[in-house]
């Protein structure tokens, strides 16, 4: 039996997945299925509002995506040119969303397109996901690991001698995994390419003002903050989650007259779920028994926080 890489957990309705490679803390393609495995069962379950990532090394959250699996790769592939693959990418990505499809491209040349396809695709449901993401860096993360960080909602960093890079440049590649892309819709074009093409190790501290990490903690208090947050933000109503992550990351990179009916259209689709006209209920009644509205009343408010809803 082949063993996991991703261990997981439960802590009320929150996941605490646990990324298990050592010695290295590499992640590997199989890593990236379990991720995918582990989104599927966080949207279905209604009993998980959030996912909390972490590292099982004691200094690291992930070091990179294993080089020895893109070197072995690069050396069987032809040299193409970027426009090519992307039409290819286009094939794989449309022949993986037919039933049978990925086995039939595991046996033919797209095998290495494929897994690129499947990465992004895990990323992205992460980024998508109806569960609140959060990352909590417990030391050293890069290339791979840093843009599986990226897709997350939040990231918690351990305050310490730890370090946040993209080192692909030095490797004569760009990120592959969303980095350039998530990088620059974060913190913009310019400090994107910056990190992008200068490699170098940003420290907690620097990651936190220039805002690619939301909070530095102590070693030994970063998984309980990253819980205690997780499960907070993990008592929103599902469907309105999923729908404010979508309209932000999607709907948000698009011109603005497509993207305020993107954002229309989530809205529209999650006011009336059950979840929805509970609390719209619940807030009506509120606001007959109050004669004002509740969310400016600070105790009522306060409990809405604290359910993740008007009940």
């Amino acid at each position: 039996m082949t063993k996991k890489t991703v261990l997981v957990e439960q802590h009320g309705h929150v996941l605490v997945a646990r990324l298990d490679n050592p010695p290295s803390a590499l992640m590997t393609r199989e890593m990236v299925l379990e991720l995918g495995a582990l989104v599927r069962r966080a949207d279905r379950d209604p009993h998980v509002g959030a996912v909390v990532l972490t590292g099982t090394h004691s200094s690291r959250f992930l070091a990179h995506f294993d080089v020895r699996l893109i070197y072995g790769g690069a050396k069987r592939s032809p040299k193409l040119s970027a426009s090519i693959i992307r039409a290819g990418l286009k094939v794989t990505g449309a022949a993986l969303r037919i039933p049978g499809g990925s086995a039939v491209l595991a046996r033919s040349p797209l095998v290495g397109l494929m897994a690129w396809e499947q990465m992004k695709d895990v990323f992205h449901a992460i980024e998508t996901s109806s569960a609140v993401w959060v990352a909590a860096l417990n030391g050293d993360t890069g290339g791979g690991g840093f843009e599986l960080a990226l897709a997350c909602d939040y990231r918690f960093m351990a305050n310490g001698p730890f370090r946040i890079s993209q080192p692909e440049i030095f490797l004569g590649f760009p990120p592959g995994s969303g980095g350039t892309q998530r990088l620059a819709r974060l913190l913009g074009g310019r400090r994107a390419l910056q990190i992008s093409l200068e490699g170098t190790p940003i420290s907690p501290t620097q990651a936190h003002e220039m805002g690619l990490v939301d909070r530095v903690v102590p070693p030994e208090v970063l998984l309980q903050e990253a819980i205690e947050h997780a499960a907070r933000l993990g008592r929103r109503p599902k469907a309105a989650v999923r729908a404010v992550k979508r309209a932000v990351r999607e709907g948000g990179s698009l011109p603005l007259e497509e993207g305020l009916r993107f954002e229309g259209a989530e809205w529209l689709s999650t006011t009336t779920t059950p979840e929805s006209l509970e609390a719209q209920r619940a807030y009506l009644a509120r606001t007959k028994q109050l004669g004002d509205v509740p969310s400016l009343h600070p105790e009522t408010l306060e409990e809405a926080v604290a359910r993740g809803r008007f009940t």
